[in-house]
């Protein structure tokens, strides 16, 4: 796992992306099965409306295999949304995370964007913790049942400039 590229996602990585989705959040945080369909949706309209000029994302892969992913979106002229973020367990504490975002957010510097949003929950707390050391702060947080799950859904916002 030494080397790990960051390559722009592609079409054919859609059915993975899906069912990691779905797979590890119904594994690690008991997210039932309307999970992947939502995840699904994501990347087909990802896949039929991104500009390429303003909007990415990227796999994580080593030796041809996916360990992540992490997309920019627009949701405004101003603003960018950070999207399936999601690392396999055995990625998870070497730093890829870290990566991941910083592509992300300089991304999103370098196509002019005033700030970033991110839609999580609060029982993902190794991404809570890596926003907030980047600097991210939570806008908004309520709770929510969603996913077969109580929740407490989070709004996180940092400043690029």
């Amino acid at each position: 796992m030494d080397e790990i590229a960051l390559r722009l996602f592609r079409a054919e990585d859609a059915p993975w992306l899906t069912e990691r989705h779905g797979t590890l959040y119904a594994r690690e945080a008991g997210f039932d099965a309307t999970f992947a369909p939502l995840v699904a949706e994501i990347i087909a309209d990802y896949l039929a409306r991104h500009d390429p000029a303003r909007e990415a994302g990227w796999i994580a892969e080593a030796d041809g295999r996916p360990l992540g992913s992490i997309f920019c979106v627009a949701q405004g002229a101003e603003v960018a949304k950070l999207r399936l973020f999601l690392l396999e367990p055995e990625a998870r504490g070497r730093g890829l995370g870290q990566r991941m975002l910083a592509r992300c957010m300089d991304f999103a510097r370098a196509k002019g964007y005033a700030r970033m949003t991110l839609a999580t929950h609060e029982s993902h707390r190794a991404a809570c913790a890596l926003y907030a050391r980047n600097g991210w702060q939570i806008a908004e947080a309520r709770p929510v049942h969603a996913y077969g799950c109580d929740l407490v859904e989070q709004t996180w916002e940092i400043a690029l400039h």
